[in-house]
C-alpha cells in the first residue's frame, strides 16, 4: 500500500505542475480521504475493504505532491527545514492520536465500525481548516507561468539516488516489532507501545532536525542518517535494552529524514517544477523502501548478520552521498 502510493506520486506530481491546481488537488485529496475512511465501517469482507484501503492511499498519493509545493511555498517564510519539521511533528502527533481513538471506541463498543466512523471526525476537521487556508491565502502556491521546459537539476537527480539508497537500507518498524516478539525481547502488548513512543521521538527530532537544517544545512540529516543505522545492530543483535535504543535511533532517523528531506528539495527546485519533484522523490523512496524491505525479510531468516550489514552498508553509502552533495546542494539553493 505504501509502495502504491509513493509510485502514484510520480504521476500526481507531474499532473499538479503541469495544471498548477494545486489547491484544488490538495482539497479533493483530503475529500476522498474523508469519503473513503469513514465507509471502512460498512465494509462487509475482506475485499471491499481492501478496495477502501487502496482507496485511500490514492487520496494520499494524489494530495502528497501538491500539499508538498503548497507548504514549500509557505515556508519560504520560516525556513523549509522547520517548517517540514513542523508539519512531520503535527503529523505524528495525529498518528498518536488516531490509534488512541480507535481503541477507546472499540473498547466501549467491541466493535470496530464505530471506530472508523469517529475517524471521519479529525478528517472533516482536516478538510475544514484546508479549506479555511484557501479562503485566507488565495494567492499562495500559484508560481508564475513557466517559460518553456524546465529540466530538473541534474544535482537532484543525484539527491534522489541518494534517498533511494537511504530507504533501502531503513529497516521497516514491523521488522523489529516481528523481532523483538518472536525472541522475547518484548511482550506483544509492549510493541504497540514501542510504537507510539517512536512516534512521539520522531515528532520532537522531527522539529529539532529541521531547525538545525535550516541552520547548518545538509550534514544535519548525515548526522541524522548515523543515528538511525545504529537501530539495525542494536535492534536485531542486542538484548532487551538494545531493542529500546534501536526504537529511539529508529524513530531519531525517521524525525531527521522527514524534516529535511524535503527541505532539501525545496531549496533547489523552483516553483514551477516542485510538484514533479516531490512526486519523483516519493516515487523513488517508496519502490526503494519496499524493496530494501523485502531484501530485509528474506535476509531474516538467512542470517540477522548478514541484514545488518546490508542496512547499515546501504546507510553509510546515503551518509556519504549526501555529506558530498552539500556544497552542489548549497550552489544550486544560491542559483535559485
Amino acid at each position: 500500500g505504501e509502495m502504491l502510493a509513493a509510485s502514484l506520486r510520480f504521476f500526481s506530481g507531474r499532473f499538479a505542475d503541469r495544471t498548477r491546481a494545486y489547491w484544488t488537488i490538495t482539497i479533493c485529496g483530503y475529500a476522498l480521504n474523508l469519503l473513503v475512511v469513514p465507509m471502512l465501517a460498512f465494509a462487509g469482507n475482506w475485499q471491499v475493504a481492501a478496495l477502501l484501503i487502496v482507496a485511500e492511499r490514492t487520496g494520499k498519493a494524489l494530495r502528497g505532491p501538491a500539499r508538498d509545493v503548497l507548504l514549500s511555498e509557505a515556508t519560504n517564510v520560516v525556513g523549509h527545514g522547520w517548517g517540514f519539521g513542523l508539519h512531520a511533528a503535527f503529523d505524528q502527533a495525529g498518528a498518536m492520536l488516531g490509534p488512541l481513538m480507535m481503541a477507546v471506541a472499540v473498547a466501549r463498543s467491541n466493535q470496530f465500525g464505530p471506530a472508523f466512523l469517529r475517524l471521519g471526525i479529525p478528517a472533516v476537521m482536516a478538510l475544514t481548516a484546508l479549506l479555511m487556508a484557501r479562503t485566507a491565502y488565495p494567492a499562495r502556491g500559484v508560481p508564475p507561468p513557466s517559460k518553456g521546459p524546465q529540466p530538473l537539476p541534474r544535482v537532484f537527480w543525484i539527491y534522489v539516488a541518494a534517498a533511494g539508497l537511504l530507504a533501502c537500507g531503513f529497516v521497516d518498524f514491523p521488522l523489529l516489532g516481528y523481532h523483538f516478539q518472536k525472541t522475547g525481547l518484548a511482550k506483544p502488548a509492549m510493541i504497540p507501545l514501542l510504537y507510539s513512543g517512536a512516534m512521539a521521538v520522531n515528532g520532537i527530532t522531527a522539529l529539532v532536525f529541521g531547525r538545525l537544517f535550516d541552520r547548518y544545512g545538509l550534514p544535519v540529516l548525515t548526522g541524522g542518517i548515523l543515528v538511525s543505522l545504529l537501530a539495525l545492530p542494536l535492534g536485531f543483535l542486542g538484548g532487551e535494552m538494545g531493542a529500546i535504543a534501536s526504537v529511539a535511533c529508529w524513530a531519531t532517523g525517521l524525525g531527521a529524514q522527514d524534516a529535511c528531506l524535503r527541505a532539501g528539495i525545496a531549496e533547489v527546485v523552483s516553483m514551477n517544477k516542485r510538484g514533479s519533484a516531490f512526486g519523483a522523490f516519493n516515487g523513488v523512496y517508496g519502490v526503494a523502501w519496499f524493496l530494501g524491505s523485502a531484501a530485509m525479510g528474506l535476509l531474516y531468516s538467512y542470517s540477522l548478520p548478514a541484514l545488518v550489514a546490508f542496512g547499515v552498508a546501504a546507510q553509510l553509502a546515503a551518509a556519504l552521498l549526501f555529506f558530498r552533495l552539500r556544497k552542489p546542494l548549497a550552489a544550486a539553493a544560491a542559483a535559485q
